[in-house]
């Protein structure tokens, strides 16, 4: 029986062995607190519906704001950047599950003097550490929970871009409702201050009425080009987040005219853990802290290493693919720590915390992912509350103005009061919009606190 056989007889109860000498602890789960219900929900849970199942094209009805997203889906920098990262997680996984398999390799020389040590040669060489006691694949398991976490982390930036998209589109068309409100109001004051301007070139009213519309007049104006610089802001970082050169932005409807889906389907909170991609992505981290706690462990013992080789040597070069020239050898080694002080025991420690610090990541994520969904739910019933009485208020504030201006022009009232119902209207109808707004930002932000079908 030739050495190579015997040696291959050894490979192969060796590798047959590792299955049942795999050294660490095993993964569970983290504990988290177990929640009923969410005390902000205004509707009851259905455990059967999951908001995953509710995709983003679902939730808007606006195909402008749509294509807004697809563009920021398909050229997003930051999303880029995270596919990048996902490639290379799994060109590293490939990589190091390529250290279960033995290497192979060749080699040749070629010698002309005939009285050197190192004769002409050609040959191949395999070699093989056996895994033993379950470093790779340890290191294995670590590197695809990692790939799935980069996975997940991609998801988690996908999930920023198009809510980030849609809110910033919702401010984008509020600013423009606020211009649109501003000049009209503007348009208002200037022919206010017509007619007041007339009066008081008639002798029908004072100067104090005049500087008090010319005042009100000055405000509207200046107002005009704030808005217009924040929406030249807003513009930027839109176009930033579709990934094109900033521009003018394509708008769609307009906020009053938006339908979003307000009945989001709720479920348990601990269905947190499968439907947010951040909280998955820090298990899966953990996972592998807690995988990399078994390459430690199996580092403290020793490792066991198979080499073989086979070819030709001569010192004559005419002669070396003679059957004379033939050589093949096999060879198995260990080696293994004695005594280093220490270290191995505390590099086991190391990757121990390291894994803990992982565990508390994730019971943080988890609290703070319910902390969102409650803050969003508030959100979305508040803010609903506030736009139905500032709407009320807006609705009041035009009928006072309508009577105000009978009242002054009659001659029952000063002009103060006029200017004093004019204000309140203005600055109404600014907050009427921005709550507008609100309210459709809660609506995402519930939606993505959910983790709702952002994932592609």
């Amino acid at each position: 029986m030739s050495k190579i056989f015997k040696i291959g007889v050894v490979v192969l109860v060796l590798a047959l062995l590792p299955a049942g000498c795999l050294v660490g602890p095993k993964y569970a789960r983290p504990e988290q607190p177990k929640e009923e219900a969410f005390k902000n929900a205004q509707v009851n849970v259905d455990t059967a519906k999951s908001v995953v199942n509710l995709k983003w094209f679902d939730v808007f009805d606006d195909d402008v704001l749509e294509g807004l997203i697809n563009k920021g889906i398909e050229n997003n920098y930051d999303l880029k950047i995270a596919l990048s990262r996902l490639e290379r997680a799994k060109a590293e996984l490939g990589y190091s599950k390529a250290d279960l398999l033995p290497s192979f390799y060749y080699q040749g020389t070629v010698n002309a003097n005939k009285e050197a040590f190192i004769p002409s040669n050609v040959g191949a060489n395999m070699n093989w550490e056996l895994d033993f006691w379950g470093k790779v694949r340890h290191e294995n398991r670590a590197l695809n929970a990692e790939l799935l976490a980069t996975d997940e982390a991609r998801k988690v930036i996908l999930t920023g871009i198009i809510s980030n998209i849609a809110i910033s589109y919702f401010q984008l068309r509020d600013l423009d409702n606020q211009l649109d409100i501003t000049k009209k109001t503007l348009i208002a004051r200037q022919e206010s201050f017509n007619i007041i301007n007339e009066r008081f070139i008639k002798g029908y009213t004072s100067e104090v009425d005049k500087v008090q519309i010319e005042q009100q007049v000055a405000i509207a104006e200046a107002g005009i080009p704030r808005i217009e610089r924040q929406i030249t802001f807003l513009e930027n970082v839109i176009s930033v987040l579709i990934g094109q050169v900033p521009g003018r932005i394509e708008r769609g409807k307009s906020n009053y005219d938006q339908r979003i889906l307000v009945d989001i389907p709720l479920s348990l909170p601990s269905k947190l853990l499968e439907n947010r991609p951040d909280i998955r992505e820090a298990e899966l981290r953990y996972m592998a802290a807690n995988e990399r706690i078994g390459v430690a462990q199996a580092l403290r013992f020793p490792s066991f290493n198979i080499a073989a080789m086979a070819g030709f040597a001569n010192s004559e070069l005419s002669d070396l693919f003679l059957s004379s020239s033939y050589l093949q050898n096999a060879s198995a080694g260990v080696v293994g720590p004695i005594f280093n002080f220490g270290k191995n025991k505390r590099r086991v420690e190391i990757f121990r915390q390291e894994a803990e610090q992982s565990k508390f990541y994730y019971h943080k994520i988890y609290l703070i992912a319910i902390s969102e969904v409650e803050q969003s739910l508030q959100d979305v019933k508040t803010y609903k509350e506030e736009w139905m009485a500032r709407n009320k208020q807006v609705m009041a504030a035009r009928k006072n103005l309508e009577l105000s201006n009978a009242r002054y022009y009659n001659g029952y009232v000063s002009y103060l009061e006029v200017l004093d119902v004019q204000r309140n209207l203005y600055e109404a109808e600014l907050e009427l919009s921005r709550l507008t707004q609100q309210q459709l930002s809660a609506t995402v932000d519930l939606y993505r606190a959910l983790g709702g079908g952002w994932s592609q």
